[in-house]
């Protein structure tokens, strides 16, 4: 077994080792990251599905250290190869929804259309596969006693994690950090469209006791109607509340504080990238004005560890990519930040 203990954190990154450069292998690490390049459902750009590779490109620059978790990274972090059945499927199917979606668009009748319903009813039984890829491979994570993220793709590719992490932990809440509320409908007739992700959630995962949406600027009436009417089970912080809030003298310390009173014990972070603000993720799939800092983002985290909350898992989604490197660049400095907090919560606090 590698002991991290002696890695020299200031050498060059060797190209050959896994996420950060760490020289980790799965069986070393305590946190495992599952790469899922998945954007079948994506309704605006896409390009996600290869943000895994980009982002561990990236991460080879980065500098191992983080003053909120300084040891955490000892404890060993790996990324899984990225499987290249699933992002075949991934783009076969994407095609098809594109050719989809077109249709639609114009107001035709899928039900008179042969293939179009065909096209349907095939994303569909393949984001069921990913479902049930994904609850397989995080399960079986989980019963190993692996810390686990994933790493996306759109923001459809959670469901089959949270089914995991219900059985492993039983009762939590998600923290979301989010441009979007997720809770559409089978949005566009995708019943696992990456716009209702939060509301099949809801809907089939009923250890999730609280969903935390924190950011929101772009959402439909039914949505905001879903959340008025969840008695409780759902709790938004829009993004036009908190600036409000913020113009008229209120602090974001203040605001966080009533955000982690929210949050019961075990918390599920969910981090779809277009929650920062757009000049952070350019190319993220749905991009909309307004949104977060990072550090504004990481104040909330410290917050919640210094609670005494526990992280049980995390997401991270909707990460473009482009000719430049500065999306993954950004991704992968999240993604760090996300790893370190998930290992910290794990080990014993100082008394």
């Amino acid at each position: 077994m590698f002991d991290l203990s002696n890695y020299d954190p200031d050498s060059v990154s060797n190209p050959n080792n896994n996420i950060f450069g760490l020289p980790t292998t799965e069986e070393d690490a305590h946190l495992v990251i599952v790469p899922i390049p998945w954007e079948v459902t994506v309704s605006y750009g896409s390009g996600t599905a290869r943000a895994p590779e980009a982002i561990c490109k990236a991460s080879l620059q980065i500098d191992i250290y983080d003053p909120d978790t300084p040891q955490a990274w000892k404890q060993g972090f790996y990324m899984r190869p990225t499987d290249r059945k699933i992002l075949m499927k991934s783009d076969y199917l994407r095609k098809e929804a594109e050719l989809y979606i077109d249709y639609i668009s114009r107001g035709e009748d899928v039900s008179a259309n042969q293939f179009m319903s065909k096209t349907l009813k095939d994303v569909n039984s393949g984001s069921n596969y990913l479902n049930s890829w994904v609850y397989d491979q995080t399960s079986a994570l989980l019963g190993k006693n692996k810390l686990v993220g994933l790493l996306g793709g759109d923001h459809s590719i959670p469901l089959g994690f949270y089914r995991a992490i219900a059985e492993k932990h039983g009762d939590f809440g998600i923290l979301q950090i989010d441009a979007h509320c997720d809770l559409r409908e089978a949005y566009a007739g995708f019943i696992y469209s990456h716009a209702s992700i939060m509301r099949n959630a809801l809907q089939e995962v009923p250890q999730i006791k609280k969903l935390v949406q924190v950011g929101p600027r772009d959402f439909s009436q039914n949505e905001n109607d879903y959340i008025q009417k969840s008695n409780g089970r759902v709790v938004t912080y829009f993004d036009r509340i908190i600036k409000n809030r913020q113009f008229e003298g209120d602090t974001w310390k203040h605001i966080v504080g009533e955000i982690v009173d929210e949050l019961p014990e075990k918390v599920y972070i969910s981090f779809d990238i277009d929650g920062l603000d757009r000049k952070l993720c350019p190319h993220t799939g749905t991009p909309v004005p307004g949104g977060f800092e990072v550090e504004e983002v990481y104040y909330l985290f410290r917050r919640i560890l210094e609670s005494g909350r526990k992280f049980i898992g995390f997401d991270l989604c909707e990460v473009g990519i482009s000719d430049t490197d500065w999306n993954s660049n950004v991704g992968a400095r999240v993604l760090f930040k996300l790893c370190n907090l998930l290992v910290a919560s794990s080990l014993p606090q100082p008394a």
